[in-house]
């Protein structure tokens, strides 16, 4: 089991690499932008789209790290006065819950992808570009998210 948590680590962690190296490409972007309109009055066309594309990949492959480093927002007024052992068990209960949850998300978002690739979407911007290579981080990165918890839930597990 410690091999598929670590793989699953790993996984998460390029992940985050990614999801920086694309906020990154995302300032450049920008930087790119303002400095071509400043200096030379034109445009690159694709900015405002492509600034949003770039977004929307680096939070989806984002989410997996960050919960594995801990860093979702949780609730824990009532948690925090339980028993290390009682916390233990409803965390786990919450992450099936979670599981459950982005399994639905995952379903939810293949069928998003698959359709913008079946019916052959572009975006209505100058570059046309076709909108499932936009869309399909949405289920890679809900696909890490789901392992990061899987991982969580094994580490509860081996814990209690």
């Amino acid at each position: 089991m410690n091999t598929l948590t670590n793989f699953i680590d790993r996984l998460c962690k390029g992940g985050a690499y990614l999801a920086g190296l694309l906020l990154a490409s995302l300032v450049i972007l920008i930087l790119t932008e303002i400095f071509l309109r400043y200096f030379f009055d034109i445009s690159t066309m694709i900015a405002d789209e492509y600034s949003g594309y770039l977004y929307l990949a680096s939070i989806f492959l984002g989410l997996a790290y960050t919960f594995a480093g801990d860093g979702h927002i949780r609730i824990n007024i009532v948690t925090s006065r339980l028993s290390k052992s009682v916390n233990g068990f409803i965390d786990t209960v919450a992450a099936i819950i979670t599981l459950a949850v982005l399994s639905f998300v995952l379903y939810r978002t293949i069928l998003f992808t698959y359709d913008a690739y079946e019916l052959e979407m572009l975006s209505e911007a100058v570059s046309e570009t076709p909108l499932y290579l936009t869309q399909i981080v949405m289920p890679i990165g809900t696909s890490l998210f789901i392992l990061a918890v899987i991982a969580f839930i094994i580490k509860r597990l081996k814990n209690d």
